[in-house]
Formats: C-alpha cells, structure tokens, sequence
C-alpha cells in the first residue's frame, strides 16, 4: 500500500521571552505573524482545555503567538511561566527533535543576521557536495538557545542525489 505524504504545518518552540522571539523571527527571519501574542489561561474556554489536555493541571498560563514563514509552515511560539534553559540545548543522543531547517539561498547573509541580533553559529558553512553542486548548510541558534539549521537549496533538491560518496 502506497502512502500519501503529508505536508508539514508547524514547529513550536519554547522561548523566554516572547515578544523578544517574535521581534527576532520576525526582522531577521522575514517570518510573518498570523496571531499576536496573546495570554492563553487555565480555564474552561477551548483552547484552556486543549493546554490541559497537553499539558495537564497546573500550568496555569501562558502566552503564545503564532508565526508563518514564506511557504506557509507555522512557527508557534510559547513563553511558559516559570521556565528555565535546558542544562543541554543540543542533546542529540536524546531521543525526539533536536532542530528545524529554514532555507535561505543567501546563508552567509542570514547568518550574518542570526549572529548580530543574539544568535549563535556552531560550526563553519559547509557544502554537501563540493565542486559539484553549490548546496551549502549551517546550524545555528537563536539567541533564546533553539536550534535550527540554514539550508541554501530546497531539502529535495540536496538529497536527491540519494546518497553521500
């Protein structure tokens, strides 16, 4: 049985300071806002009992915002009371999500950006297929400490050579 595949809708990611986030996705992503931040508390309105339902009792409040990037896909944002860095923001061995990608065809240029408002840069530029294709990848951090990866070219379009010589 052939599967159809499913288009991706969203990340969330948990930051401490929400309106320093969204100022940061917004100015140097290009990222656009489809929801302010808002203060979502535990009661019994919709999206109270979604949060308990994911979250269980006690969690009291929180502000969200929701972003999109140029194709569509969601970033939602999430400053949740009482929250603190993990010891290990790149534990990789752990099972579950250890980044996200954006792509960009100027990568030096973003990165440029993500460095001079606060984020990091973890490891040279480097290209997947040198003297071959001009495919090139960094990983970086926002400055609130979550990890992503810059792509210059589209996922299928490095990959589609199908394997690594």
């Amino acid at each position: 049985m052939t599967q159809t595949p499913r288009s991706f809708s969203h990340i969330g990611l948990s930051v401490p300071d929400l309106d320093a986030a969204v100022e940061f996705y917004l100015g140097v992503m290009g990222f656009y806002v489809l929801m302010q931040p808002s203060l979502v508390v535990e009661d019994d309105s919709p999206i109270g009992m979604m949060c308990t339902d994911v979250f269980g009792p006690g969690w009291h409040s929180l502000r969200i915002a929701h972003l999109s990037t140029a194709d569509g896909i969601g970033i939602e944002l999430f400053e949740f009371n009482g929250n603190h860095a993990p010891d290990d923001n790149f534990a990789y061995r752990r099972h579950g999500t250890f980044h996200f990608a954006i792509q960009d065809p100027d990568v030096e240029g973003l990165l440029a950006k993500i460095v001079a408002a606060g984020g990091k840069q973890r490891m040279p530029i480097r290209e997947y297929f040198p003297g071959q294709k001009p495919y090139r990848m960094v990983y970086v951090e926002d400055p609130f400490g979550n990890i992503f990866e810059l792509y210059s070219h589209s996922y299928e379009l490095t990959y589609s050579a199908g394997a690594y010589s």
